[in-house]
């Protein structure tokens, strides 16, 4: 799953990673970035699709049920991690009697974030909460709920791409004079779906937005028996499945696809030598599929893949060397009590 907890990417614009390949124009569709991603995807070797289509109505419903399969510990650590630790972290985001403003990327449904909003919220710090996300709707629903369930709490819904955001908020507190601290959450080890390249460029263009003392908050998974790791992402019920194929389906609803899901497998490998779990769908048979939105017809020869994620695995010598990389100290380590997942303070 590309995701493991609030949704991985959603406020991030994809271009700024990635560049963007010539492809063709989407044809009256009404989601041309999924086009001429799924278009560059398809007539590349190998193929691949991006796991940040996974989450249509079907997906987000199907990954809520991951989330509370046995297997998938990844939630459940990362609640467990922000629930015993919520007073620890008001304390340094709260330092110096500083406001803070707590900056979320990709804020999603904010599962995770209430628990942290509600302590927060219940000792009277004096905080912002800035949820940000490129879905308008997902960023509606969160405000209504968050003013249903606090409503008076100072909220700053951003509908726009992370960096923007954070280059706004860093020019304001700088021209200002203010004294608030710009505190970055990226949980749910959406991190893990970056190349180790990727990760570091996306912690340098968040530093550049942030003056000294300010933080981030990131969730990492941790290295740890193989067996462990692949079972979360290849449940016993099948549900991971019907996860990876479903983006298959959105692509025959969106695309005008004739994909036969019956003809794809979901197939998933975990190396711990480089700590990438990857997923992939597999065609069963020779076949040929056609895209009519793009005009374009794609060729499957039995067994050829389509990868469609990498999620990483982290030592903590990785995340130390991942800050050292990117203009940050790691100042605090927080782990669960198995020390499956690690939610690690960096510090400008």
């Amino acid at each position: 799953m590309a995701v493991h907890g609030n949704q991985a990417h959603s406020g991030l614009n994809g271009s700024q990673l990635h560049p963007v390949l010539d492809a063709p124009t989407a044809h009256e569709t009404e989601a041309p970035d999924l086009a001429d991603a799924v278009w560059r995807g398809l007539t590349q070797s190998p193929k691949q699709l991006s796991s940040r289509f996974f989450y249509d109505d079907e997906g987000s419903r199907l990954f809520s049920e991951i989330m509370h399969l046995p297997e998938y510990y990844l939630t459940r650590c990362e609640y467990e991690i922000l629930d015993t630790y919520k007073t620890d972290l008001l304390t340094l985001f709260s330092a110096d009697n500083r406001p803070f403003d707590l900056v979320e990327l990709g804020a999603g449904d904010g599962l995770k974030t209430k628990l942290l909003l509600n302590h927060f919220w219940n000792e009277q710090a004096n905080f912002t909460y800035t949820p940000v996300d490129i879905s308008k709707a997902a960023l509606d629903g969160l405000v209504a709920d968050i003013t249903q369930q606090w409503p008076t709490m100072a909220v700053n819904p951003q509908h726009d791409d992370y960096f923007n955001t954070l280059k706004r908020l860093g020019d304001r507190a700088n021209t200002d004079g203010n004294n608030t601290r710009l505190v970055v959450l990226f949980l749910g080890s959406n991190i893990g779906n970056f190349s180790p390249t990727e990760a570091v460029d996306f912690y340098r263009q968040i530093a550049r937005h942030l003056n000294p003392g300010d933080l981030v908050l990131t969730g990492f998974d941790l290295q740890k028996h193989p067996a462990i790791i692949h079972a979360a992402y290849n449940d016993s019920q099948g549900l991971t499945r019907a996860f990876n194929l479903n983006l298959l389906r959105r692509l025959n609803r969106e695309l005008g696809a004739d994909f036969d899901l019956a003809a794809f497998d979901h197939y998933e490998t975990y190396n711990p030598e480089n700590g990438e779990a990857r997923s992939y769908l597999v065609s069963e048979k020779e076949q040929l599929v056609k895209l009519a939105a793009l005009n374009l017809s794609v060729q499957f020869s039995p067994g050829e893949v389509i990868h469609t994620e990498v999620s990483r695995k982290f030592s903590r010598a990785g995340v130390e060397h991942l800050a050292q990389q990117s203009g940050f100290a790691l100042t605090n380590w927080f782990t669960d009590g198995k020390a499956y997942f690690a939610d690690v303070v960096y510090q400008k």
